[in-house]
């Protein structure tokens, strides 16, 4: 906590944060008096949106009276799943009777711009499952959803079992690649039919409740992060700090910065991969399609993606093999067979929503 105040103190702010976001392991557990210390910190409150991230089972009325007055206005439930034996699964402690009291409470506290996360493809998820989490979405109608569809990750130990093709951790359970691709475009149908537009790959929301801070990333806007591992760009320039909590607590010790990598920004690369996340896609300069008129045509033609009045956007099927249509562009030759090298930009993996 002490590094972390630290390296906030220690920042130059260029701009005035206009929107805040604590998340990333469960800082909901943060003692109230600590979060409020770390937010007086941070220039701009009354901020436009401040989100905290929490798990659910952890909330209670004193918790969340104390985030409200440290300027949290947002708050985004790691739910995953409605399911009880898929709760178990994965060692989360809720149940969807918990997660409906904690909702209840913190409209009470007038929080009322709740996000809830769902996973679709979960060890043992059925058609039946989803379907029962997807009830309890439209019963408590909260303003903003998200929905992942699992990825095999080889950082995670259930991701490791699948590579291997083992049993443990729920591994052979797993749902097929097809069920997850139905359960999610079942999500988007059902979401749609509550009136929770999907504004971005896995996330929708109410009009004017969309996540004004994860918008900020897939827009390129410029943003600082602070504590281990943590992300920031400047418009032109990205840097990460040490992944290593220990790491990061013993530059701070050392008085040296945390920063562990810096490198320019490939904004015009980004801009595809990060901006056809969105529905509202991407606008397309002459120069845009000159550089990248290669991969547009093939996407085009393979109905990954539709054009219409000059502005590009990810299919329904486009959704679907997104990666394959981001990879597209990254290193994409221009006119004159320049190349440039976006392999760090990559290897970060796509970035989530709130």
């Amino acid at each position: 906590m002490r590094a972390l105040a630290s390296e906030i103190a220690a920042h130059m702010w260029q701009w005035t944060p206009e929107t805040v976001y604590l998340g990333g392991g469960t800082p909901s557990l943060m003692e109230p008096e600590d979060l409020r210390k770390l937010l007086d910190a941070v220039p701009g409150r009354p901020w436009q949106e401040a989100t905290l991230e929490a798990a659910p089972g952890t909330l209670n009325a004193a918790r969340i009276e104390a985030w409200h007055k440290a300027g949290i206005n947002r708050v985004s439930l790691g739910v995953q799943s409605f399911a009880a034996r898929e709760l178990a699964r994965t060692g989360r402690k809720h149940t969807a009777e918990i997660v409906a009291k904690e909702v209840g409470e913190l409209r009470a506290a007038n929080l009322t711009n709740i996000n809830i996360d769902l996973i679709a493809g979960l060890a043992g998820q059925t058609g039946e499952s989803w379907q029962e989490s997807l009830e309890w979405i439209e019963r408590l109608a909260p303003p903003h959803v998200s929905v992942y569809m699992l990825e095999v990750d080889d950082d995670s130990r259930l991701g490791r079992e699948l590579l291997a093709g083992g049993a443990r951790y729920g591994a052979q359970e797993v749902p097929s690649e097809e069920a997850i691709v139905e359960f999610y475009e079942t999500a988007c149908e059902c979401l749609a039919r509550l009136g929770l537009e999907q504004y971005e790959i896995s996330n929708f929301a109410r009009p004017g409740c969309e996540s004004r801070h994860n918008l900020k990333y897939w827009r390129l806007e410029p943003y600082a992060g602070v504590g281990a591992d943590a992300h920031s760009f400047d418009g032109s320039t990205r840097s990460r700090n040490t992944e290593s909590l220990a790491d990061y607590v013993r530059a701070w010790k050392a008085g040296e910065s945390a920063v562990a990598e810096v490198s320019p920004a490939q904004v015009a690369e980004e801009r595809f991969y990060v901006g056809l996340r969105l529905r509202e896609g991407i606008r397309l300069s002459a120069a845009e399609w000159r550089r990248f008129g290669g991969p547009i045509h093939r996407f085009l033609q393979d109905c990954l993606l539709s054009l219409e009045d000059g502005t590009l956007r990810l299919t329904r099927r486009g959704v679907l093999f997104s990666n394959e249509v981001f990879a597209g562009f990254l290193g994409a030759r221009d006119h004159d067979g320049a190349c440039s090298d976006s392999s760090h930009w990559l290897s970060r993996g796509a970035m989530r929503g709130p």
